[in-house]
């Protein structure tokens, strides 16, 4: 059994409000031509089809154009796409009926009275138990052990059992997203590998955007990352896997295979940082023709010049690049160690004493004009009070 699988597309995202329509497109023909040449018997996408919830309608009508061309590509094979955090579940299943005429299987929501409805069976093949993203509130208890022991009563012939999921798996490196630790990522929690039952040859993941088997898993447990990167900190190759299975037990192949990005997110300087003076003469120098995103950082001992980003723009004017930010980082010497306070302590403090405090934290000018704007703020909230 040979799958191709990819998640986190985020379809419709846009970086700095600059549209990467043309980029997604790019992916999404490579995708279909891999597709063509390897002639899967399943394709998996395993969430975040879309950047939001609520996707235009052009962004829907490139993620349908696509899997129509990517089920043209090899007609024979079976498509299971689940809903991510960042997608609508029940907009998932709006076209369910139509799209299994394709032998497209879409998959948004878990109803516990209607587990059957997870479970996809390739005949000759393998299965697929497919689960899409649940708060884990939501989540019914067992769930997942529940859907490998019903696939383990099926499964006669001892064909492979993929098990998906978009969620945070422990031990897995979540290099690139914000506000992330050990035990949530992206806002989903993480659950102990453990908890995701036993019994399956491949666990199919999405959510991670990079790239990795999840350490613990035998070789079994893997994210396929995005294809695309979704920020600058995401430095790293993107892809879209080939697993090959044999019978039920078997260790899984699995090869990379590399998506190319037609504007890839370059950082300047690629390592550490740069005064702003060398860091503008940086970008000046960045090759005309040359079609990425670009991101500066810049180190400041103050401020950085008020006029620093309307300068950064005027030095790519007529190149194909695109200035996105300046990520600004405070020298050691101007670093102060921050202030533990206890609550009596906090409680003297004066309200624009701790905005001033913030404010230098992040290199933020506390002038006159801001103070006064902070002073009025604050007795506009102090008359509401006394209403």
């Amino acid at each position: 059994m040979k799958i191709v699988h990819t998640s986190d597309w985020h379809l419709g995202h846009t970086l700095y409000n600059y549209d990467r329509s043309e980029e997604q497109q790019a992916m999404l023909l490579q995708l279909t031509d891999l597709v063509r040449e390897e002639q899967p018997d399943l394709f998996l996408l395993c969430g975040d089809v879309y950047h939001t919830p609520q996707p235009s309608a052009a962004v829907q009508t490139l993620f349908t154009n696509a899997l129509v061309a990517i089920h043209e590509a090899c007609p024979g094979m079976t498509v299971v796409v689940t809903a991510g955090n960042h997608d609508s579940g029940t907009k998932h299943e709006i076209f369910s009926t139509p799209w299994r005429s394709l032998n497209v299987h879409t998959i948004g929501c878990v109803d516990s009275g209607r587990k059957e409805e997870l479970i996809v069976e390739l005949p000759g093949r393998g299965y697929v138990i497919a689960v899409p993203y649940v708060n884990e509130r939501n989540m019914p208890e067992g769930l997942l052990q529940d859907l490998l022991d019903a696939v383990s009563e099926r499964n006669k012939e001892q064909l492979p059992v993929i098990l998906s999921a978009h969620t945070t798996v422990s031990g897995c490196d979540f290099t690139g997203h914000e506000q992330a630790s050990e035990r949530t990522v992206g806002g989903i929690d993480a659950y102990d590998l453990e908890e995701m039952g036993s019994g399956y040859d491949y666990l199919a993941l999405g959510h991670i955007h990079h790239a990795q088997f999840v350490h613990g898993g035998q070789h079994r447990v893997r994210y396929s990352g995005t294809p695309l990167p979704v920020s600058f900190d995401e430095s790293y190759p993107h892809s879209v896997s080939i697993v090959e299975l044999g019978v039920h037990g078997e260790t899984p192949r699995v090869r990379e295979v590399e998506i190319h990005n037609p504007h890839p997110l370059v950082t300047l300087p690629t390592e550490g940082t740069l005064p702003w003076e060398e860091a503008r003469q940086l970008l000046g120098a960045f090759p005309d023709d040359l079609e990425a995103y670009i991101r500066l950082r810049v180190a400041v001992d103050d401020f950085l010049p008020a006029e620093a980003q309307a300068e950064a723009l005027r030095l790519v004017e007529g190149k194909k690049c695109r200035f996105c930010v300046i990520q600004t980082h405070r020298s050691a010497r101007e670093q102060r160690e921050a202030k533990v306070m206890t609550v009596q302590e906090f409680k003297t403090e004066q309200p624009i004493d701790l905005a001033q405090r913030y404010a230098e934290d992040i290199g933020m000018p506390f002038d006159d004009d801001l103070r006064e704007l902070f002073r009025q703020t604050l007795e506009a909230v102090k008359e509401e009070d006394r209403i």
